[in-house]
């Protein structure tokens, strides 16, 4: 993925003009302030509301641009031009978060089924923990590890959120409880 920057000249105020390129076999549109890429995985949109940034797509290219010269508006402008870029590796690679199920004291249970995840037996409880999950988001189950992979990264990130926070248990001292579901990859991203 390309990105160039074009400013006028040094010692002046400079406007920000980001191109961002499109792989093959990804389209993308702007309808508005929603930005909707295309892609071999699935369809991304986002909307990108900033009344500084205007955001277009010509030909194989995404462009942002801003034409004041504040700092926050050229944050502003890298800040979408990043989540331009997880959009387009979402609809070409998918993102995937990975969680590992710990158990030391009793043996837990965890399943998909009917777009919920569930706990069973977590520290001994009767009642299952029940997380419904998102749609968007696609959950395996493999062994001792739970697989979420969208092709938006916030909603593969919610879920794993969420599903770290199911077995959480406030009060209790996490150096003797470490049982529990526990993010250990964000995106391909090693977690320590």
């Amino acid at each position: 993925m390309d990105e160039k920057k074009k400013q006028s000249k040094p010692g002046k105020k400079q406007n920000v003009r980001i191109e961002v390129a499109l792989p093959e076999g990804v389209a993308a549109s702007v309808a508005g302030n929603i930005l909707t890429i295309k892609g071999p995985k699935g369809e991304v949109a986002r909307e990108l509301k900033q009344k500084n940034v205007s955001v277009k797509v010509d030909g194989q290219k995404i462009i942002l641009e801003t034409k004041r010269f504040t700092k926050k508006d050229k944050k502003m402008a890298y800040s979408l031009t990043a989540h331009a870029k997880n959009m387009i590796k979402g609809t070409t690679q998918a993102h995937e978060y990975i969680l590992k199920i710990c158990a030391g004291h009793f043996p837990m249970t965890v399943a998909v089924a009917d777009n919920k995840l569930s706990v069973k037996n977590f520290l001994g409880e009767k009642i299952p923990r029940v997380l419904p999950l998102k749609e968007g988001a696609s959950v395996k189950i493999d062994g001792q590890l739970i697989h979420i992979t969208s092709t938006s990264k916030e909603i593969a990130g919610q879920v794993a959120a969420g599903i770290e926070q199911l077995t959480r248990r406030p009060g209790f001292d996490t150096r003797v409880f470490q049982d529990g579901i526990y993010i250990i990859n964000k995106d391909g991203k090693e977690l320590k």
